[in-house]
């Protein structure tokens, strides 16, 4: 990284922002209160509210969101007549999942090879720290020369929108000139990226009902209807036989201008098993950024371990449905729960339930933002050009901040590149993808101030 006064702070800012994040990952603030205590996602809230504090701003609060959850607001006032710029991270995450899969405690943060690892390091704790990060250095630099806010949301792995209904329900608490969304990621490391479009999601609960209550698969199997077997063929209906998702009257056929990604090199980073072919068809972008991608996430059966032999009178799934930018999420949800309900053999009971929605993104690359960060970007890599990249996973609060705010101007840049392994287990964050984007954070604010 070229010498600079705001890069040798951020440098030299890196060992608290360890402890920092090491505080941050301890709160297992997974915003699913039937799996984890509320009081961890409420601690995890506070603490970011009195570091944004101890850092100077003003109005900081705990916002109590419709979903039940809170998310974090703080203002930071700059120079008059300064523009304003809203910085966003999310300190919810999502669950570790298998704890036996981790090499290290989940919510722990661990260095090893290089790298942090604990259940959100990279998605979005980190997020969190970037933007302090970024602030810290320009306050040793002669100043913050914008004025800014930050939101850290409390929901947004369970896209339950608590956020973007309070949003909606006050109008004027994150306007902004720009938005930094700080939950997206490089390309790759090392590879200084913004990301332009994300697709929308929508979460379906689908329940099907064959019977009064199980029966013995001896005496009654073979007429006797299989809740099991009808969840099962209705699941199937959802891809065609080379796995692209086949929702009836959902278009799907985009392709993707921008950013190539090479076959092979999807492989390695999906960690594709030997001799297991890719699903979908067209180029990788096309599959992961601009066309529609069905998930069965979780399926309620009976586990193998302790099975007894009986027909299933019920059974459920949860299915997640991505939608590329230029498809309505709501009416793919009308889609999908038709096309489950029409799908579902036997005469079965069936019942289908939206448990979540968010909007797919497309961002205005053209405005003076991106130039901002591009030139912010080769500051922070430097003799790398910024990369446009697209998405496949959603951040819902994109499109609602869009809608109230259409004049402002809205960049995701993170830390959640191949290697952070979100969602997964061992999932961890480059210390020096973290330095090198809060440096990138500090010049952008610098250089959008300048116009």
């Amino acid at each position: 990284m070229s010498s600079n006064p705001v890069a040798e702070t951020v440098a030299s800012l890196m060992p608290r922002a360890k402890e920092e994040l090491t505080e941050l990952v301890a709160f297992k603030s997974v915003a699913d209160f039937d799996q984890f205590p509320r009081s961890e996602s409420e601690g995890a809230a506070r603490w970011i509210a009195d570091a944004l504090t101890a850092e100077g701003f003003q109005d900081v609060a705990l916002l109590d969101t419709p979903d039940g959850t809170q998310s974090v607001y703080g203002y930071l006032p700059g120079p008059e007549g300064a523009k304003t710029v809203l910085l966003y991270a999310h300190y919810d995450v999502q669950p570790p999942l298998d704890e036996a899969g981790w090499a290290t405690p989940p919510f722990e943060l661990t260095e090893r090879d290089g790298r942090w690892y604990g259940r959100g390091t990279a998605d979005c704790k980190g997020g969190v720290i970037m933007h302090l990060l970024a602030l810290r250095a320009l306050k040793a630099n002669g100043g913050v020369p914008v004025h800014v806010k930050v939101i850290a949301e409390g929901s947004e792995e369970q896209g339950t929108g608590g956020l973007e209904r309070y949003a909606e329900e006050h109008p004027d608490l994150l306007a902004a000139d720009a938005i930094v969304i700080g939950d997206a990621g490089n390309f790759r490391a090392g590879l200084p990226t913004v990301t332009t479009t994300l697709r929308g999601m929508t979460l379906v609960r689908v329940q099907i009902d064959t019977l009064e209550g199980n029966l013995h698969s001896g005496q009654f199997g073979g007429a006797a209807p299989d809740a099991l077997a009808a969840l099962i063929r209705v699941l199937d209906s959802l891809r065609a036989e080379d796995g692209s998702t086949t929702v009836e009257g959902l278009t799907g056929e985009s392709d993707w201008e921008g950013l190539s990604y090479d076959e092979e090199q999807f492989r390695k980073d999906a960690k594709v098993l030997d001799g297991v072919q890719l699903i979908g068809s067209g180029s990788v972008p096309d599959r992961i950024w601009a066309r529609p991608a069905v998930t069965v996430l979780g399926i309620d059966c009976p586990p193998v371990v302790g099975a007894t032999p009986s027909v299933q009178a019920s059974a459920r799934a949860l299915v997640s449905l991505r939608v590329p930018p230029g498809v309505d999420a709501a009416e793919a949800t009308k889609l999908l729960q038709a096309h489950l309900e029409t799908h579902t053999p036997w005469g079965a009971r069936v019942r289908t339930e939206q448990i979540g929605q968010g909007q797919p993104f497309r961002a205005d690359t053209a405005s003076p933002a991106y130039a901002a960060m591009a030139r912010a970007m080769a500051v922070a890599y430097p003799g790398q050009e910024m990369s446009y990249a697209g998405q496949g996973g959603s951040i819902p609060l994109c499109n609602t901040l869009a809608s109230l705010y259409p004049g402002a101007e809205i960049l995701l840049i993170g830390l959640s590149e191949p290697e952070a392994q979100i969602h997964a287990v061992n999932e961890s964050v480059s210390p020096e993808e973290l330095e090198r984007l809060s440096v990138a954070e500090a010049h952008f604010l610098r250089n959008y101030a300048a116009g």
